[in-house]
């Protein structure tokens, strides 16, 4: 595999997206943590060391493990990684007085393997503040640019790169060919991963670890959820019982469409838990989204944990963790906070009676998808736009009140089915409804109203890294907005968010 130490760009999982798209696996590892509990490490045939917001020459930069010098492997520094090898090696890093950020021309030496297939001038993506001021010993450059003297450097006796632009940015025109050079003629990789492989890899993994125990699965009818439930269910058949936690916090209707979904295939291994009073109460008069969140995966894990005691045997918790929840919720040592914390993954108890089974811990969203229709599970399921753990949590800002849940949950129906009936569903990654936690002033009738303001949120996206809003028609907004206002008691204004990702998430808590 691929090792990519991330020291905390927001580009970090973009690196992993664009290997995986050549089919090699690889794994985002913190940048400042020990290699001493990365159970692969002997797998690793070359590392990437991510950009970062630090800079190099601070008192409290994150700084790789000194292993990865020894480990004899292709090191490939993006960015702040580049500055990494610069000052490890003996160069100097600087502020620069001319900051560079966009698109930059940058000659490049095509006789760099790095750089094989590329013309001498490229176009390529620049997000940096410092720069080397000079160079490290030993190395060559490789690139240059208007505002970077040294924007590549190499060394080929001890197989280390830097560039100083972001190659796995779409915005740099070459810079899929860039990662193509690094991962296949410089680190020897083979195009072999492949999602067929995931799950043979993965049932032999969870047989090994089960054994003959029982499983209890967290399904809570999403995507995530239903295709680790129906993985698991090919691994250790009826050793995997399914629990459904109805917290109140799904979208309308949720409750009956899991059943009517999985109640044949798992038949009396599927319980329906009402949990709604319990959570309700442990969430009033929370408003931080981070308590929030804390409080529902503690409450999740509680009622599982409750549940579990009725069955002999449970010895493990299956959950439907991706790669972006965990990757979110960890920080770099040292530095700044997680982005945001999953309940999946920041909510889980010290102390917890079972163990995890997280089978797609390691899968982005889009290979999440991919896995589910290998494994036949229905397109329907399959496409279903994703939902947050949290539920509605996340989407009603503010104190959770069962008056603000159901306001929401019938706007947010009508927002979809919209969005059906224009056409526009599958195509748009998210779109949803959001309850804001303020009142407005209007008129219904000749009569003042004080009523609730609901937030459309609608974009498009690969893996939920990144994301765009969509440009909806405004004949489709203006059918949302009359809808909302006229069928859900409540509501008397609509708005639309218009923010992209970064520097908004896509989820308003």
């Amino acid at each position: 595999m691929i090792l990519i130490l991330n020291f905390g760009s927001q580009y970090t999982q973009l690196i992993a997206r664009r290997i995986r798209e050549e089919k090699v696996y690889c794994h985002i590892y913190p940048g400042n943590e020990s290699l001493d509990f990365l159970l692969d490490l002997k797998n690793v045939v070359g590392i990437i060391l991510s950009g970062g917001y630090s800079s190099v020459y601070s008192k409290n930069a994150p700084w790789p493990d000194q292993k990865i010098w020894q480990l004899g492997v292709p090191i490939l520094g993006i960015c702040y990684g580049m500055q990494l090898i610069a000052q490890h090696f003996g160069g100097r890093v600087a502020p620069s007085k001319h900051r560079e950020f966009g698109l930059a021309n940058v000659n490049i030496n095509c006789d760099c393997c790095l750089f094989d297939g590329l013309s001498s001038r490229e176009v390529l993506w620049m997000s940096h503040g410092d720069k080397l001021s000079k160079m490290p010993k030993d190395f060559k450059v490789t690139a240059t640019s208007d505002n970077s003297p040294y924007a590549a450097i190499e060394n080929i006796s001890k197989n280390i790169y830097g560039v100083q632009f972001h190659p796995e940015v779409k915005h740099s025109l070459n810079g899929r060919k860039i990662i193509q050079n690094f991962i296949f003629k410089i680190c020897g990789s083979k195009p072999d991963w492949t999602i067929k492989s995931y799950i043979v890899d993965e049932v032999k993994k969870i047989k090994e670890q089960v054994g003959k125990s029982k499983v209890l699965c967290a399904l809570s009818g999403g995507v995530d959820s239903s295709v680790a439930a129906v993985m698991l269910h090919k691994a250790i058949g009826k050793q995997l019982f399914c629990i459904y936690v109805d917290h109140g916090l799904q979208r309308l209707g949720e409750t009956q469409r899991v059943k009517k979904g999985f109640g044949e295939m798992f038949g009396k291994n599927l319980k329906i838990v009402d949990a709604r009073k319990i959570f309700l109460s442990k969430l009033k008069d929370v408003t931080d989204p981070e308590q929030k969140r804390k409080i529902i995966g503690k409450t999740f894990i509680d009622v599982f944990e409750k549940e579990s005691k009725k069955l002999k045997g449970i010895d493990f918790l299956l959950q439907g963790t991706i790669y972006p929840d965990i990757i979110e919720s960890v920080s770099i040592k040292g530095t700044k906070l997680p982005i945001k914390s999953h309940h999946n993954v920041g909510g889980l108890p010290e102390k917890m009676k079972m163990k995890l089974i997280e089978p797609l811990k390691f899968l982005f969203k889009d290979e999440v998808r991919l896995l589910g229709l290998e494994l036949k599970i229905p397109v329907e399921i399959i496409n279903r736009q994703p939902f947050p753990g949290p539920g509605l949590a996340v989407r009603t800002v503010g104190e959770i009140t069962q008056e603000k849940l159901n306001i929401l949950k019938e706007a947010d129906n009508i927002v979809v089915e919209e969005i059906i009936n224009a056409g526009l569903y599958d195509r748009i990654w998210q779109s949803f409804a959001v309850i804001l936690p303020v009142k407005t002033v209007g008129v219904m009738g000749d009569v003042r109203t004080y009523e609730y303001v609901i937030a459309i949120r609608a974009v498009s996206s690969d893996d939920a890294m990144t994301a765009d809003w969509i440009k909806l028609p405004y004949e489709l907004l203006g059918r949302m907005s009359s809808r909302i206002i006229n069928e859900v008691k409540g509501v008397n204004r609509v708005v639309y968010d218009i923010s992209n990702k970064p520097p908004a998430t896509i989820e308003w808590e």
